[in-house]
């Protein structure tokens, strides 16, 4: 069985974390494994949306201790390999806005520290009623100071801080409320509830969420002057697409758009 499994479901790609006896961990072969994966997946215009989930009991434990502390073993107690594993890592976090796809993270069970961290990372989420987020690494002496940059930016920050200070879980219907997570479902509504969402998105004119998705992001970090200057001309590409032409023609007389894409 692979580390990672792929699956098309149509034009919406299901990548499965599959390594359920550690609970997903990023392992350094797992890290690997999503770097191939997301690179490959910027490329492939056969895939509108991404969907990221876990098998097993959980979506993502974080990193695996375990290799971790066999990394101290190095002369300079393990300093290079840590520098570089989080470094791996955030390389791998940071591809996912980047992605030209939509990517939706499936998350049951637990999503702790670098695990919560994934599902920050990814533009939406869905999870199972009962699912435990943490950023938890302050209760073994480890903040999680990279897991950090991405919660930090998904929910507001006194709430942030307490989750990174004490260490303490919070369900999903909290993560909703926080806007962690798009979605708190039944855990036997999860995939049902988390295809609709993906294959919704999967159903528009893939060139403008594109567009959509890079602009996003890159006009979310601009002040408000420049970030309206740079959309402007983000809606003047979008606007001279042949297919986004025929989408409101489409609308105007009332029929199904005839895509290209």
């Amino acid at each position: 069985m692979a580390l990672l499994e792929r699956e098309m479901r149509g034009a919406v790609a299901h990548l499965t974390l599959n390594s359920p006896d550690n609970l997903n961990a990023l392992s350094d072969a797992m890290i690997a494994a999503l770097q191939a994966e997301f690179d490959a997946l910027a490329e492939d215009k056969s895939a509108r949306v991404v969907v990221l989930k876990g098998a097993g009991k959980a979506f993502c434990a974080g990193h695996d201790l375990k290799e971790m502390t066999r990394g101290r073993a190095a002369e300079d107690g393990g300093a290079a390999y840590f520098a570089d594993l989080f470094a791996r890592c955030a390389a791998m976090m940071q591809m996912i806005p980047r992605l030209p796809q939509p990517v939706v993270a499936q998350v049951h069970g637990i999503a702790t520290a670098a695990g919560c961290q994934l599902v920050a990372s990814c533009d939406m989420a869905v999870a199972a009623k009962g699912t435990k987020f943490g950023v938890n690494g302050v209760n073994i002496g480890l903040f999680c100071s990279t897991p950090m940059v991405a919660l930090s930016r998904n929910i507001p920050r006194k709430q942030a801080f307490e989750m990174l200070t004490t260490g303490q879980f919070i369900e999903a219907e909290r993560a909703r409320d926080l806007g962690l997570i798009n979605k708190a479902v039944a855990d036997d509504q999860l995939e049902a509830e988390t295809d609709a969402l993906a294959r919704l998105v999967a159903s528009k004119l893939g060139s403008a969420v594109k567009i959509g998705k890079q602009a996003f992001y890159e006009q979310v970090q601009m002040p408000l002057e420049a970030a309206y200057a740079y959309t402007g001309e983000v809606m003047v590409e979008n606007m001279l697409n042949r297919d986004t032409e025929e989408g409101i023609a489409a609308f105007l007389e009332k029929r199904d758009p005839q895509w290209t894409q």
